[in-house]
């Protein structure tokens, strides 16, 4: 009985480190701290957390998982890159799908929704003095998320949250590829917030989010050298 029970506090007590090794591997890796290509050298990153390999072993198997870790053999682990046709198809699909979303959420967003998005806004044109893309990319998701959340078309809304999903796992953010991307998107926040303000048609104000999603998506591609998208 008693071994049992020893047995039983050490498998919690490596689960639960394997789950603290986890959620610090992952917002290191989320954050850009740990950017794309890093090597992940298990006795390195066990000994700068203080656990054994063990669980750090398990955790990076559950990155791999999902997407964010990949394994090579006789080379180890590593962040994984980011892939540029998946993210490329899938801003093409939000310009679509969350220029929907919005338009159609338009008619529900509250006044004080409003003012909470102006607000976020302000804080994103904030960040632009000492421009810190991690934390503007944040701002931008939240303001975003307060435009399309009341969209009443619950597979559409579905789609929305899928492609922020894959840019999360990807952990895209263009703005820390073209900075300059951000002043752009301000101003072009401020304009959807007027248009939805002034009950503009749903046809305008879903138009004013598709530009913007795919003048985003443009950017990273001048930065790449690559030709703008046709969508």
């Amino acid at each position: 009985m008693n071994t049992a029970s020893a047995t039983g506090v050490d498998s919690a007590g490596a689960a639960s480190k394997s789950e603290q090794a986890y959620a610090q591997l992952k917002d290191l890796i989320l954050s850009g701290d740990y950017s794309p290509g890093y090597r992940l050298v298990l006795s390195s990153i066990a000994n700068d957390m203080g656990f054994s390999v063990v669980p750090v072993r398990e955790a990076i198997r559950r990155l791999e998982a999902e997407g964010l870790v990949t394994f090579e053999r006789n080379v180890g682990a590593a962040v994984a890159g980011i892939d540029p046709d998946l993210y490329l198809h899938t801003m093409q699909t939000l310009s679509i799908i969350e220029g929907a979303a919005t338009a159609l959420a338009a008619p529900s967003i509250s006044t004080d929704e409003l003012a909470q998005a102006r607000d976020l806004n302000r804080q994103m044109r904030e960040v632009l003095d000492a421009f810190d893309p991690v934390r503007f990319t944040q701002l931008n998701t939240e303001f975003h998320a307060l435009l399309y959340s009341r969209c009443p078309n619950p597979h559409i809304l579905d789609l929305v949250h899928r492609g922020w999903g894959r840019l999360v796992r990807m952990r895209t953010s263009t703005f820390r590829y073209v900075p300059g991307r951000a002043h752009a998107s301000v101003e072009e926040h401020e304009n959807l917030l007027n248009l939805i303000e002034a009950n503009a048609p749903a046809a305008d104000v879903e138009a004013a989010a598709r530009a913007h999603r795919t003048n985003t998506l443009n950017a990273f591609l001048a930065q790449k050298g690559q030709a703008p998208s046709p969508i």
